[in-house]
Order: structure tokens, then C-alpha cells, then sequence
């Protein structure tokens, strides 16, 4: 059995036709693992006592998730995010997409930080305001950390930072795969870029593995493709060990979440 922590982002993804969704990297990450058996899937986060907050505990009060590490903070407002979509089903956000509610306020606990240390494999976004301090315990702990990088361009600095990431995650272009290559042959970590409708790509100890995307009937919306492909990437991975049937795993994984609205 292997433990994974999802941290820390949980949202409500609001369209613009008003249709509320559960989401965040996290919650979506969490959903997904937890459709494998033997793996164990722990969510650490923080939520309001609003409606929304109440949304996404239900939505995954019936999965085999431990919800020990998520708190409901009394009179807190449990972050949002406006999603658009264009006509062939790509998500889009604007400038004033983001609400973070308690989720850009909040810190780990003591128990947060024990629920971590304790995870075979803790996943993360580099965007969340914890991303420092679980960091720090990967430096001092002996579980793997997976990051999803999304859109990151500006890798200054990331030299203190590659040495600890085991799967390195990110929504790339085919001009940066040389870069990764390299990343790959100077640290231990996968290094995984996913192309959209090109497929996706990771680098191991300077190999290179290749994998075409699912091709999916109708595309109704992309929200949380990337998650359930990180999700299933792990959780193959863990179980497996071969990084060609994490990539399968993870391309078949976000061909279903692709097919429908929402992160799960």
C-alpha cells in the first residue's frame, strides 16, 4: 500500500453559466488517486464553512479519502476560481479569476506537517503558498515529492530547488524539452511535459519516453485533465515502477476528465 498527501489547493471552479464545480489541484489529484487500489490518499488543505466548502466535502465524502488533514475554518470564505471556456472546450481564466479565500491565508499545522512526513509521495502545486514548507521537510524526510509546475516559465533559482522534486510536472512547449532533458541527466527526478493533443513527454536519466494523447470523441472541457494525468502518473508509477505505463495510466486518465464538466 502506498500513502499519498494531496495538498493543498481546494476551490470552487464557478463557469460562466454558473454551474459550480469541485476543483483545485489537490481535490481534483485526490479524486483521481483514490480510484487505485493500494493506494492510501490523504488531502490536506483548508476550507470555509460556506456553501462552497460544503460543496466539496460532499463531493468526496463517498471516496476512500482521508479527510483528517482538511480543516473548515469558522467564518472563512473557501477559495474560488471563474472558469471560461472557448467553443472547443479549452479553459480559460481572467485576471480576476482567482478568489483564494483561506486558501492563500492558510498554514500547515504541526499535524499537517506529520500527515506529510508520514506519505510515501506528497504532490503539490509550486503555486501554493506552502510550497516552501513542504520543501523544507522533503529536504529533512524520506518521502518522494511530486510538483505541478503548470505554466512556469521563469526558472531562476531552481537549482536549490530540482535536487528534491522526484516528478517534476508541467503544461509545456516543445522548446523547452531540451532544457528538461538536460534537468534530467543532472537530477535524480522524472521530468514530465505534458503537449495537450501532442501527447506528452518525460525524461528520465537523460531518456526519453514518449506517449500520444487519448483521443477523446468531444471535448467538453479541460478543467482538471492535468491533475487526473499527474494523479494516475503517480499512482502507476508507485506501484509500478515504469514510467512508460505511468504515461498511459496518466493519458487515459485525462482523456475521461476531458469528456466531462469539472475536475472529477
Amino acid at each position: 500500500m502506498k500513502r499519498i498527501a494531496a495538498m493543498t489547493t481546494m476551490c470552487a471552479d464557478v463557469f460562466s453559466d454558473g454551474t459550480v464545480r469541485p476543483g483545485g489541484e489537490a481535490l481534483n489529484f485526490a479524486a483521481a488517486a483514490s480510484s487505485f487500489e493500494d493506494v492510501d490518499v490523504v488531502l490536506i488543505g483548508a476550507l470555509g464553512d460556506d456553501g462552497y466548502g460544503h460543496t466539496i466535502i460532499s463531493s468526496v465524502k463517498d471516496k476512500p479519502i482521508d479527510l483528517s488533514g482538511v480543516h473548515i475554518v469558522k467564518g472563512g470564505r473557501t477559495a474560488s476560481q471563474k472558469t471560461y471556456l472557448t467553443d472547443k472546450g479549452d479553459r480559460y481564466f481572467r485576471s480576476d479569476s482567482w478568489d483564494g479565500g483561506v486558501h492563500d491565508s492558510y498554514r500547515l499545522t504541526e499535524g499537517d506537517m506529520e500527515l506529510a512526513a508520514g506519505a510515501d509521495i506528497v504532490f503539490i502545486t509550486y503555486s501554493s503558498p506552502n510550497f516552501d514548507d513542504v520543501l523544507d521537510l522533503r529536504r529533512k524526510g524520506s518521502f518522494k515529492l511530486a510538483v505541478d509546475f503548470d505554466v512556469q516559465r521563469d526558472f531562476t533559482g531552481f537549482e536549490d530547488i530540482l535536487p528534491y522534486v522526484d516528478f517534476f510536472f508541467i503544461s509545456g512547449e516543445k522548446r523547452l524539452l531540451t532544457q528538461f532533458r538536460q534537468w534530467s541527466v543532472n537530477y535524480d527526478g522524472l521530468f514530465n511535459i505534458t503537449l495537450a493533443e501532442l501527447g506528452s513527454v518525460t525524461y528520465k536519466k537523460g531518456k526519453e519516453y514518449r506517449v500520444n494523447a487519448v483521443q477523446v470523441d468531444r471535448v467538453v472541457d479541460t478543467t482538471g485533465c492535468g491533475d487526473s494525468y499527474h494523479a494516475a502518473f503517480v499512482c502507476d508509477y508507485a506501484l509500478n515502477g515504469d514510467v512508460m505505463s505511468a504515461m498511459k495510466s496518466g493519458s487515459r486518465a485525462a482523456a475521461v476528465t476531458i469528456g466531462r464538466l469539472g475536475g472529477f
